[in-house]
């Protein structure tokens, strides 16, 4: 096999540091991330556990948590061509329901809370269409930027973005459930509660997440298309403005009581949307994943059976079944290794055609080259000693 693909000369080492400082370094920063989620959970404990008590609060949770089981494996499963590593995606959840939803409440309540000593009329509805969307909004979005900006090598386009978003959405609106579900109890009952539960889990889980999903695209885009600075703030501005819309539509509805006509008149289209754009962008990515990989291929690294394989999930479910049947779970370990490891290489050698690669494209391209290589020889023993 040959390496013409991969840049020659490049000047970046891929030894690894024989100084503990990248580990003090990793720990520093997952200190801090743990504190501020432990912080925003203890703010939310004590909201909640100051206005409902223990056992309502403990019911809402489990009630608002049942949405969950739809939205997110839903979300995990746009992202199967490329999956993303679990704690970037456990953090953009964790952000939306800890640090995007304490954040949110403290901002409403001190709107909803000027607007009250402004004497304004309908101070709620007012603050449920001028604050809510662009506070929540702004915050959720903040987690997936974060994202974007310190681990630009997981951030490969559009999906990538609507799955942390996603996830970011979903994670706020459990916690936003639970508040309401609880509320909903205290004030009247299991009626009340019942309502409300019917209203935000069973008739709109996917709202927080939609409209979250609108600054994902646009950050995706930003990643993915984008060549300059202006046009990379450009789109990533479109999709917050986006997301505050869709929201401030969606709260204007509830205030002016026109929700079921706007719910089918109006989300019901965008999450059918939605639906159509998540087949057309994973349908892109099998398509931009045989390109790529087929350069690989003429250049010895991958075979063009190979490269049918991996552009297809049928394909890619196929091939695990076989290496499992052949060489059992370690021939399946490799298996899904192997497919990811292509699955990064293609998407990477994509921005590195646009030239919005990271710097150091040509270390990783030649690090997921060389795992390709060695996880293959796992489950296909010829290539071992080649």
């Amino acid at each position: 096999m040959t390496g013409d693909l991969v840049t020659p000369g490049a000047a970046y080492s891929t030894d690894p540091n024989p100084t503990g400082r990248p580990n003090q370094r990793r720990m520093v920063v997952w200190g801090i991330i743990a504190t501020g989620f432990l912080i925003a959970w203890l703010v939310l404990a004590y909201l909640l556990g100051a206005d409902n008590g223990i056992q309502v609060t403990l019911m809402a949770a489990v009630f608002a948590a049942l949405p969950l089981l739809v939205v997110v494996p839903t979300f995990l499963w746009m992202d199967r061509l490329e999956a993303e590593p679990w704690r970037y995606l456990a953090f953009a959840y964790l952000w939306g329901a800890l640090c995007a939803a304490a954040g949110s409440m403290f901002l409403n309540t001190g709107v909803h809370f000027l607007l009250l000593l402004s004497r304004a009329p309908d101070a709620d509805s007012l603050a449920a269409v001028l604050s809510a969307p662009p506070v929540e909004e702004g915050l959720k979005g903040l987690g997936v930027l974060l994202i974007l900006l310190f681990r630009r090598r997981e951030f490969d386009g559009v999906i990538d973005g609507v799955v942390y978003a996603g996830l970011a959405g979903a994670g706020f609106a459990f916690t936003e459930n639970l508040f309401y579900l609880s509320r909903a109890y205290e004030a009247g009952g299991s009626e009340a509660f019942a309502y409300v539960f019917f209203l935000r889990c069973i008739t709109g889980p996917f709202a927080h997440p939609l409209f979250t999903a609108c600054i994902g695209i646009g950050l995706g885009l930003a990643a993915s298309v984008a060549r300059t600075r202006g046009a990379k703030i450009g789109f990533g501005l479109a999709g917050f403005v986006a997301a505050m819309l869709l929201h401030g539509i969606w709260n204007l509805s509830a205030s002016l009581g026109g929700y079921w006509k706007t719910y089918f008149a109006f989300q019901v289209p965008i999450f059918i949307g939605f639906v159509v754009l998540v087949v057309m962008l994973r349908s892109r990515e099998g398509t931009l994943i045989r390109r790529y990989l087929s350069q690989y291929a003429d250049a010895g690294w991958l075979t063009p059976n190979e490269v049918a394989m991996l552009a297809t999930m049928a394909t890619r479910r196929a091939a695990r079944t076989w290496a499992k049947s052949t060489g059992g779970q370690p021939a399946l370990r490799s298996m899904r290794a192997f497919q990811d490891s292509a699955s990064d290489l293609a998407l990477l050698r994509s921005r590195m055609v646009r030239g919005a690669a990271e710097p150091e494209a040509p270390a990783r391209e030649r690090e997921l080259l060389e795992a390709i290589t060695a996880h293959r020889a796992a489950f296909v023993p010829r290539y071992a000693a080649a």
